[in-house]
């Protein structure tokens, strides 16, 4: 029977000198915690707050996050597509997720503000209605990516080829318009 913490505060948290305990996290919050590296594998997390974290290359195998906001974290490398993809509701506030790993997973309504997205890869992800506010895309890999009403509007330095990803209703501001035209290596003034 797994560990069960619920309404519980972690605060400098460094998992590889005090091992965070397998378990169950209810409506608990992670604050200047350091899982880098960490295996998290079959915990679940439901209404979470992770903040000023380092949760880098952590592995995320069956893992749960119900509900789960991060907040300022350095999240390098993580593979979410090893997620437990039952209830599976994220948000990411002023987060670097650079080469993040999003391949099939489906994050309807998924909001990321602030977000850095170098080389993410959204491959046959679902981002149907997701928010990208100020986000950096630069090199993130969108193919066969369902972004139907996503807003985008606050996204930069994407590339987007509307020939092989369902953008329906999608939201693109003016000055984005280029990074849905990129594979025509034409200029645009």
């Amino acid at each position: 029977m797994p560990d069960i913490f619920e309404d519980k505060g972690f605060e400098k948290v460094n998992n590889s000198l005090y091992p965070i305990a397998k378990g169950e996290y209810e409506n608990c919050t992670f604050s200047d915690c350091d899982f880098s590296n960490t295996d998290l594998s079959n915990f679940v997390f439901t209404d979470c707050t992770f903040t000023n974290c380092n949760l880098s290359m952590v592995k995320l195998k069956n893992t749960a996050l119900k509900g789960v906001m991060f907040e300022n974290c350095k999240m390098l490398g993580v593979i979410f597509t090893d997620c437990n993809p039952f209830l599976l509701a994220v948000s990411f506030d002023d987060c670097y997720l650079n080469v993040a790993s999003f391949y099939k997973v489906k994050l309807k309504g998924t909001t990321f503000k602030n977000v850095s997205l170098h080389e993410a890869d959204f491959t046959e992800a679902d981002l149907t209605g997701a928010i990208f506010n100020d986000c950096d895309l630069t090199h993130a890999i969108f193919e066969n990516t369902i972004l139907e009403k996503a807003d985008l509007r606050g996204a930069h330095n994407y590339s987007i080829d509307p020939e092989i990803n369902r953008l329906k209703k999608a939201k693109f501001s003016a000055f984005g318009i280029a990074g849905l035209l990129h594979k025509y290596d034409i200029i645009i003034e």
